[in-house]
């Protein structure tokens, strides 16, 4: 039986399996520990947040028409590109003498959200609507499981060869991955829409903007309340991310005592917590209805995030971050069936594109946004980007005090205007 799935994966499917999981590896590996390397380089706290906040910027622009240049651009040229763009900017960051060059680097980064719907619409145009589900399963099952295992191993080479060298050692990595990815989707992805593709103009891609940003006040008015509730819940787990996501693992090194090794097996044990907890999550959704899953998933949330600036043990704080993973694993799920059941169907791009997909996600232990990001929620993120950074320099507690205020007023939302929908969108 297992057999027979797996073969039901094949073409576009199969490469895009096989190339996310090099990309998820590489990442997995570098994103829980990239604060520190930008400390080894001279950085700071506030830096760090300089550094995210830049990271998002581009997105302001680039993120609202990626859509319309997905549909005028050959998808496949579009992840090529990006592919070839990012080890550029990954190259950058592995010679970097500074963490000015770091953040250039990731400012420059920030461009590539442009494949983001080029990559969803091509793997949707992939997949039979029949096995669609099932197949999106597997293929997330394929590229995401190895990849548990790497901040494990990221931690064993930082704590070997210290932050700067052990850093850019994984940054190499990384880029290996994603060349190697690059060049077997170049060879080996291959378009199947007879969608005509028109040539990029300056004044389409301006209006497109201007349009997008534009439509915000009618999107607003076509939201019914559980929906803009949804949408402000979603927002403030963003923005807990922003102010806390890239200092995890300092707070963990500087203020616990953790090593780097540590803090990977943490991580390690915590996505499989999170793998073992989103199976049986789907299904908890349905019986027991979305909100009252996200209702659990944020309280949760609440008694974890204040314990892990008072517990000081790594079996303590290894309890801790696996009760987050456990409620991000449900918050996803449950997120992501309200947005669809409450966005109207007409205008579902539309919301999504601005307020994001519903993928929340709960405590994060490094980088914040993807695709899961509106390009409106961006600018608010970008400031607590920024803010988390001097918080964390005033007390190194003050980021997940302010988390927890965010996590209660989201609870708050979610109990007074959150409702499952009676007649969901198709």
């Amino acid at each position: 039986m297992p057999g027979n799935k797996l073969h039901s994966l094949h073409g576009n499917i199969l490469v895009l399996s096989f190339t996310d999981l090099l990309g998820n590896f590489g990442r997995s590996m570098v994103f829980p520990y990239a604060s520190l390397f930008i400390l080894a380089l001279g950085g700071n706290a506030t830096t760090i947040g300089l550094v995210n906040l830049l990271g998002l910027f581009a997105g302001l622009v680039v993120l609202p028409i990626a859509g319309h240049i997905t549909d005028h651009a050959d998808r496949i040229r579009l992840l090529v590109l990006s592919g070839f763009l990012s080890s550029l900017f990954l190259l950058m960051t592995v010679f970097a003498p500074n963490w000015q060059i770091v953040a250039v680097a990731g400012l420059l980064f920030g461009l590539i959200v442009f494949q983001f719907p080029a990559y969803a619409s091509l793997v949707a145009d992939s997949l039979s609507p029949q096995e669609r589900g099932r197949d999106l399963g597997i293929m997330n099952t394929i590229s995401g499981t190895p990849a548990i295992f790497a901040p494990y191993i990221a931690g064993l080479i930082i704590d070997r060869y210290t932050p700067n060298l052990g850093l850019r050692i994984l940054y190499a990595a990384m880029l290996a991955f994603y060349l190697v990815g690059t060049f077997i989707q170049f060879r080996f992805l291959r378009e199947h829409t007879s969608t005509p593709r028109e040539p990029l103009k300056l004044v389409s891609l301006t209006r497109a903007l201007g349009q997008a940003y534009g439509t915000i006040p009618s999107l607003v008015k076509q939201m019914s309340s559980p929906l803009k509730a949804l949408a402000w819940v979603i927002l403030f787990s963003f923005l807990i991310s922003g102010l806390a996501s890239s200092f995890w693992v300092v707070y963990a090194t500087e203020q616990i005592g953790l090593s780097a090794a540590q803090w990977g097996l943490i991580m390690l044990v915590e996505a499989v917590v999170r793998l073992v907890v989103i199976l049986p999550a789907g299904m908890l959704v349905d019986a027991w209805g979305r909100k009252n899953v996200l209702l659990a998933a944020l309280v949760i949330s609440l008694v974890a995030t204040p314990l892990f600036v008072i517990l000081k043990s790594m079996t303590a704080i290894l309890l801790v971050r696996s009760a987050i993973g456990a409620a991000s694993s449900l918050a996803m799920p449950a997120c992501t069936a309200l947005m669809a059941d409450l966005a109207p169907r007409r205008t579902r791009g539309q919301m999504m594109a601005a307020i994001g997909q519903g993928g929340m996600m709960i405590g994060p232990a490094g980088g914040t946004g993807g695709p899961a990001l509106g390009y409106l929620f961006i600018l608010p993120v970008m400031l607590a980007s920024l803010a988390g950074g001097y918080l964390y320099t005033f007390n190194p507690a003050y980021p997940w005090l302010f988390s927890l205020a965010l996590t209660f007023i989201s609870i708050v939302v979610t109990v007074l205007y959150i409702r499952d929908a009676q007649n969901a969108e198709v």
